[in-house]
């Protein structure tokens, strides 16, 4: 179904708990509600807005923030300013940054596009200064930066005194400023889509999975951003295409990690299963209309951290740990028994198959394959394997003890490059040019295909 036309798509397993979910999730919503969350989905193409709720509350941003900062840089890239290759140097300020981090002691150089996946990945609040650094020379400068994109895109809710989302009072946002700004990201850098839809990144042996579980548990989930700290809650800014249609979602002040992801993947499939149903869904304009809420940002440090949360949740980790009390917290979407049904926590459907992890690295280049790339709060370094070479290659390559000995002292493998016929070996053959065994760059998402 495309824009509320064609068939309904069957009720599945994940449409009957989404809708269920639904029904929970909009009753008694008020005035009384506002501090609590705010959500708000629209049409990445036309900007429309399909479902509003609390849209243009100031809220804390979190690591949301990084959106910007992914802006900014792209930007920069864009106007010739830097480009992906452009190595970046992690400075004290940076190796500073709490508590989120890929942890490289200062002096460490990484491209801009190996930063791009780590902050997005990772949500690494370190590497986010790196790129802010490294884009304008320091981090009020680029928060300057930042700003000016803001006001340039419509974003009149938002302000900026950091990259990275760490805690400060003056940097605020809306659902509905996240929503236009996600909405450029996918319209301004189509060719950059693959950033917001990495699964998993690699450096050596360590393997780091995206926060955002929408990616592998949702059907046609493609992007963005997570975020977390005590004053903000659980923010999530999602994108999801089906057939032609893609959408935007954007979640702040969940109360876990599973909740934000359930509602949604609520909103998502409500649109995308609205045939018939348009009137549950009418349109209040584009995001752009929606007027601002002229209020403090809600803090919701102690329903987030306080005492009598049972599992209080870091200060600003993007995801929480364990999801004991989020089983209980969406068990109530649910009737009758427990054995019937899902798992609160399959809300959003089994586990999907997964792209493998895109591997990063340090450094300006790429290392060799098999140079030891020490990876942080590793005491060993991680030897990377160099890739096998064809048979070819290797027969070509003459052995380092024998390379200046005539060619006919050693009989040749059965494998060996065959000699021209006509011509006798000389009395020192000239070296056989080993073949270089170049690994193949990995397939970066700094150009993913247009999705």
């Amino acid at each position: 179904m495309i824009n509320g036309t064609g068939p309904m798509h069957p009720a599945s397993p994940l449409t009957t708990a989404v809708f269920s979910l639904g029904l929970v999730l909009t009753a008694g919503l008020g005035p009384a509600h506002a501090a609590g969350e705010a959500m708000l989905l629209i049409e990445a193409d036309s900007g429309r807005v399909l479902k509003a709720e609390n849209a243009t509350y100031p809220w804390y941003p979190a690591s949301v923030t990084k959106l910007m900062t992914a802006y900014v840089t792209l930007s920069a890239v864009k106007e010739g300013r830097i480009t992906l290759d452009s190595p970046i140097t992690v400075s004290p300020n940076a190796a500073s940054q709490q508590p989120t981090k890929m942890g490289f002691k200062t002096g460490t150089v990484v491209t801009v596009d190996n930063a791009l996946k780590m902050m997005l990945v990772r949500s690494a609040n370190d590497i986010a200064v790196v790129l802010a650094e490294g884009v304008a020379g320091s981090v009020d400068r680029f928060a300057d930066e930042m700003n000016r994109a803001s006001a340039r895109l419509g974003m009149t809710q938002s302000n900026w005194v950091n990259p990275n989302g760490l805690p400060a009072d003056d940097q605020v946002t809306s659902a509905r400023d996240m929503a236009i700004l996600a909405r450029a990201l996918l319209v301004e850098f189509p060719e950059y889509n693959g950033y917001w839809n990495i699964h998993a990144i690699k450096l050596g042996k360590r393997i780091i999975r995206n926060a955002n579980s929408l990616l592998v548990r949702y059907p046609g989930a493609d992007g963005v951003k997570t975020g977390y700290i005590c004053a903000s809650g659980f923010n999530v800014v999602a994108s999801a295409t089906r057939g032609n249609r893609r959408l935007v979602a954007v979640v702040l002040g969940a109360s876990s990690s599973a909740v934000r992801a359930a509602k949604a993947a609520y909103m998502f499939e409500t649109a995308f299963n609205s045939n018939g149903l348009n009137w549950l869904m009418p349109s209040s304009g584009t995001v752009y209309g929606l007027q601002p809420i002229n209020a403090a940002p809600p803090n919701l440090h102690e329903a987030m951290c306080g005492k009598q949360r049972r599992r209080p949740a870091a200060e600003a980790a993007d995801e929480d740990e364990g999801t004991g009390s989020d089983e209980q917290g969406l068990a109530s979407v649910f009737s009758g028994p427990k054995a019937s049904g899902p798992k609160p926590s399959s809300l959003v459907a089994e586990t999907l198959p997964s792209d493998p992890p895109i591997e990063v690295y340090i450094g300006p280049k790429r290392p060799p394959r098999d140079i030891a790339v020490t990876a942080p709060g590793e005491a060993k370094p991680v030897v990377v394997k160099r890739r096998k070479p064809p048979p070819a290659a290797i027969a070509s390559k003459p052995p380092a003890a024998t390379a200046a000995k005539p060619a006919a002292s050693k009989p040749a493998a059965a494998t060996a490059v065959k000699p021209a016929a006509a011509k006798p070996p000389a009395s020192k053959p000239a070296a056989s040019k080993p073949a270089v065994n170049k690994p193949k760059p990995a397939v970066t998402a700094a150009k993913p295909p247009v999705q």
